[in-house]
């Protein structure tokens, strides 16, 4: 860093003096800009002060706004005479800086007169304290083309965890942002173990994280010179396992998706497994009001199956002597039991009006043409179809349910995760947990069995090496806790109603009113290390968002690589993750 003032303004570096017609504090100062220079916004500066009696101070900040206009015009018609010779004024363009760090931390204001450099190398890693970082994870690209980090420590638990994305549905790229962090964690190298780690992946839109295996063949030689900026592969996931629910109607479980056949299984619950462990409460996972009384049915009659249910085979079970072969029959078995004047006490619970008890039949009915094919007795080896997650990326298809069953899904795969990470007593290896549409799972109001889950998550996953990257259109909609116990917040495109709302206040005002106009491919990272957030943009996915981008795919058990044919609907095609850049 060069003196307080005496720097040769023909240097590379030099961009302009701090002005003295406006207002210079330790937290922002304005710039004037020197006579064949730029700044543009998010370029980063740097100055030194030297305090009287104290050793030099350097000043680092981002560019937050920058202004040009006419100085010696009075009126707005000036422009024209100026234009024309008639009055003499001369173009000032200046840029307004916030503050990111002082080093030595002595906040004191720069001075009208004294130079101010673009921070390049060190200098920019000292602004945007890089240099603090023990593990950088590349987030993405500055706009002129530098790498972005975010510090691994406040991401992998050490000392924060969780992330959370808020943004425009189709705009945002929230799920295709969120797919860059796993592929940067995976293959950056600054991961201990990182071929330990895990990912789970629900996919809720579409059938675009069905192809994250394929390489994406748009991904121009451009793009790949910005993964190798950021020191990453321009890959496809080498590791993927999917999952989808079984076609309705269809004995033989087959995956129900369109644009890809092979290598997906379904994935489905055996009655036995319902009743074993406990899983009716999430056919009522919708958040509700704590006053509705079913609720104590739900957990008397989920108390009933596990100590009732006998498995006879196939998945199927027998309550009392009476079979259950299908979910129908299941439903059939419980609702007689709960209206049954018999059996009601055991099983609905003592002074359970008959409303109630109705209440919940109804919600059961209600349940099955969107969930038997999901809960059934009738597979051979039910294990098959059990979630696993052996791949280092697990997907989880649920686009083509019904709501009541995603949450159902998403409800029970959680809380296996959750239970398996609490009894292994180790956060190792990481479980990477991606959730769009938080706002259906964990919402501001009420209660649900997922929510407690996810509470949960947001809460002790740190400990258990359970991270949550969440992701939802409106941020205001959500569980404060779920949000406030993410160490990194990141918005992409907002409506501008929702960019007002409170739950952006660690965002500047200019940075909330850039978050209304920025274009796909650009994200606003805020994270606990800097006080000012950065604007980062990210390569076009080196994976196939979209089956009309699927190129060469995994080898199959022959060695011969897959590939996609090409989509004769690709126009047709929508969703976070195939927009393109």
């Amino acid at each position: 860093m060069s003196a307080d003032r005496v720097v040769p303004e023909d240097r590379d570096d030099f961009v302009g003096r701090v002005i003295g017609t406006e207002d210079a504090t330790p937290l922002e100062f304005w710039v004037g800009v020197a006579p064949e220079r730029f700044l543009q916004l998010d370029d980063v500066v740097a100055l030194q002060r030297t305090p009287p009696g104290r050793d030099p101070v350097s000043i680092y900040g981002i560019v937050s706004q920058v202004r040009a206009r006419h100085e010696g015009a009075r009126f707005d018609s000036d422009v024209f005479l100026i234009e024309d010779g008639v009055l003499p004024a001369e173009v000032a363009e200046a840029a307004k800086v916030l503050s990111t760090r002082f080093e030595p931390e002595v906040f004191v204001p720069p001075l009208p007169g004294q130079a101010v450099l673009k921070a390049e190398g060190h200098d920019r890693d000292q602004a945007l304290f890089f240099d603090r970082m023990a593990s950088r994870l590349p987030a993405g690209l500055s706009r002129d083309g530098q790498p972005v980090f975010v510090d691994l420590e406040f991401l992998d638990g050490t000392r924060g965890a969780h992330v959370n994305i808020s943004g425009v549905s189709g705009v945002a790229t929230k799920t295709t942002y969120a797919t860059f962090l796993l592929h940067s964690l995976f293959t950056s190298g600054v991961v201990p173990a990182a071929h330990n780690a895990k990912a789970l992946i629900f996919n809720v839109k579409g059938e675009d994280l069905l192809f994250l295996d394929h390489a994406n063949r748009k991904l121009d030689d451009t793009q790949r010179d910005r993964y190798a900026a950021l020191g990453l592969p321009a890959s496809a996931f080498r590791s993927v396992d999917f999952w989808a629910p079984p076609r309705r109607g269809a004995s033989s479980a087959a995956p129900d998706t369109g644009a890809r056949s092979e290598g997906i299984t379904s994935f489905a619950w055996s009655l036995e497994e319902f009743c074993r462990d406990g899983l009716l409460p999430f056919l009522f996972a919708d958040a509700g009001d704590d006053r509705q009384q079913y609720t104590m049915v739900v957990h008397n009659v989920t108390a009933q199956l596990e100590r009732t249910a006998v498995p006879i085979g196939d998945g199927a079970v027998s309550i009392d002597g009476e079979s259950a072969r299908t979910f129908r029959e299941l439903i059939d078995l419980i609702a007689a039991r709960v209206q049954d004047e018999l059996t009601a006490p055991e099983w609905a619970g003592r002074a359970v009006g008959i409303g109630t008890v109705n209440a919940f039949v109804r919600r059961l009915y209600g349940s099955q043409r969107h969930l038997e094919h999901l809960i059934r007795g009738d597979l051979s080896d039910p294990r098959r179809h059990r979630i696993s997650h052996d791949a280092q990326v697990t997907v989880v298809d649920i686009h083509n349910l019904n709501d009541r069953a995603k949450r159902f899904v998403v409800g029970v795969v959680l809380q296996r995760a959750f239970e398996a990470k609490e009894r292994s007593g180790s956060p190792d290896p990481l479980t990477f947990v991606v959730l769009d549409e938080l706002n259906k799972y964990a919402p501001r109001d009420g209660t649900s069995p997922i929510k407690e889950i996810l509470l949960d998550v947001a809460e002790r996953g740190r400990s258990l090496g359970m991270i949550l990257i969440g992701a939802q259109q409106t941020a205001s909609e959500v569980e404060r806790r779920v949000v406030a116990n993410s160490a990194i917040r990141i918005v992409g495109r907002l409506d501008a109603a929702e960019a007002s709302r409170e739950e952006y206040g660690f965002l500047p005002p200019v940075h909330r009113q850039r978050a209304t106009i920025v274009k796909p491919g650009t994200m606003i990272v805020s994270q606990p290390q800097l006080p000012v957030p950065l604007v980062v943009e990210f390569p076009f996915p080196a994976w196939a968002t979209r089956p009309s981008e699927a190129g060469e795919g995994p080898p199959r058990p022959d060695g011969a690589l897959v590939t996609q044919p090409d989509d004769p609907f690709a126009d047709l095609d929508a969703g976070d993750g195939g927009l393109p850049f």
